[in-house]
């Protein structure tokens, strides 16, 4: 097993190569205007870092969400067009549960991350491995009371102290979480834990098709 996993749907740019024992490799970039110009790169690099090409890769996880658009198919487009090119199939996980193995709590949490517009995307966890909601964003303060008492892992704890007093690390998506979860599940023939390789958007994106526009083409 060679696992390669990448994630952009969140501002961090994230890659990382596992054989199903460990991981061997694993690089992340925080900015959250340049994933596409990032995101190739940093998987030559790890892969160069391990001593090991492209054609090895036996399996891609992807990260799916939620995310803002642009950024989050970044990721989703490359391990699909990998995929397609290795002939390898394609596992999708939350992005929000990479977040919440990587945090390593036994007791009750939340993950939130920063969704924009003053909106955070979250979920309710009963430890690192135990989703217990399905991903939502809301304004932290109509979430707040609901929430109350449990730690926030993630960029949406820091960003709203006034809603979420108890703000937990890590702050950014992991690949290396993302892929560590990914092999624990193969390994343990859980194939129905993982979701297709589809974005996670949770809302229409920002950007809109103008009504009543002119048509400039001749008739």
């Amino acid at each position: 097993m060679l696992l390669l996993a990448v994630d952009t749907a969140t501002p961090a740019v994230t890659v990382a190569l596992h054989d199903g024992v460990s991981v061997l490799a694993a690089e992340s970039q925080v900015d959250a205007r340049r994933h596409g110009e990032l995101l190739l790169p940093a998987v030559d690099r790890v892969l160069a870092g391990a001593g090991l090409a492209l054609g090895a890769v036996t399996d891609l996880v992807v990260g799916v969400g939620p995310g803002p658009y642009t950024g989050l198919r970044v990721g989703l487009v490359t391990a699909a067009a990998f995929g397609s090119t290795l002939g390898v199939p394609v596992h999708g996980l939350c992005t929000l549960d990479g977040l919440a193995y990587a945090a390593g709590l036994d007791e009750p949490f939340v993950v939130a991350t920063d969704a924009r517009r003053k909106e955070v995307y979250w979920a309710r966890y009963a430890d690192s491995r135990t989703r217990l909601t399905e991903p939502a964003v809301d304004r932290p303060a109509d979430i707040a009371a609901e929430l109350a008492g449990l730690p926030v892992v993630g960029a949406g704890g820091t960003l709203y102290p006034e809603a979420f007093g108890d703000a937990r690390g890590p702050e950014h998506q992991s690949a290396a979480a993302l892929a560590s979860l990914a092999a624990e599940r193969l390994a343990a023939g859980d194939g129905d834990a993982f979701l297709p390789a589809l974005p996670l958007y949770l809302r229409r994106p920002d950007a809109q098709v103008p009504k009543n526009y002119k048509v400039v083409t001749p008739k």
